[in-house]
């Protein structure tokens, strides 16, 4: 344990914005599943909403550096290949 008042608080900020950025992961990993999902059930209008949704999700993430702008790039493509297919 971090004994100076100055590390105690940076201890506190961590682990802040260490779930901060956990949620906003968990809820980028759900909505890519169920974009997956989607994609099975093969409803295109439906599809295209949720890509919306998942871009825009991965755009802010990328924004606050949660995930590198390369990863959300290859996500996106992936997932606008796959609804291409449909």
């Amino acid at each position: 344990m971090p004994i100076k008042q100055a590390a105690i608080k940076s201890l506190r900020q961590n682990k802040k914005r260490q779930l901060r950025n956990n949620n906003i992961k968990k809820n980028l990993k759900d909505l890519i599943k169920k974009t997956q999902k989607v994609f099975i059930t093969k409803k295109k209008e439906e599809a295209k909403e949720m890509i919306d949704a998942m871009q825009k999700v991965l755009d802010k993430a990328v924004q606050k550096k949660i995930i590198k702008k390369n990863t959300a790039a290859r996500k996106k493509s992936r997932m606008m290949k796959k609804f291409n297919t449909l």
